[in-house]
């Protein structure tokens, strides 16, 4: 299934789940307008093609001690496949890497990190990422304040 082939009601189904995952199927079907099975069986069909992925909980980062954002753009020494693909599978490997993006421009990647503080990110940037044998340099932004954060994607 593409998304031309979703319907108004999945778009809906969609939309709700990413608002509020854990809704009971009879509060969905009445807001969406149709029954708790027909939202149940749309939904199982929705995780099975994989438009639908796992129900999670998000956190405060403040809550839970790890308040500070970093934003690492990352260059490699060089683009070879080997090389690259040690450096995805290295940063899969750190819990405070919450994204990793392979970038065009003058930047190979970008990681939005979660830490503790600016000596959780030294040791893990010095330690780290610039200890990687394919990296070449970094550039570091701490984010002063969250303007907007969502993981809603529009319907």
């Amino acid at each position: 299934m593409t998304a031309a082939e979703l319907d108004a009601l999945d778009r809906r189904i969609i939309y709700a789940l990413q608002r509020e995952a854990n809704i009971s199927h009879v509060v969905l079907a009445e807001q969406i307008g149709s029954s708790p099975a027909s939202c149940w069986r749309r939904i199982k069909k929705l995780e099975e093609i994989g438009v639908l992925g796992p129900t999670v909980r998000l956190v405060s980062p403040e809550s839970i001690g790890r308040g500070q954002t970093v934003f690492c753009q990352i260059r490699m020494k060089s683009q070879d496949p080997a090389a690259r693909k040690s450096f995805e599978l290295f940063v899969g490997s750190y819990e405070e890497v919450l994204e990793c993006y392979a970038m065009t421009g003058d930047w190979d990647y970008v990681l939005r990190l979660a830490v503790k503080d600016i000596k959780n990110y030294e040791r893990l940037l010095l330690d780290g990422i610039l200890a990687h044998s394919s990296v070449a340099t970094s550039s570091s932004h701490f984010a002063l304040k969250e303007v907007k954060y969502t993981t809603i994607l529009p319907p």
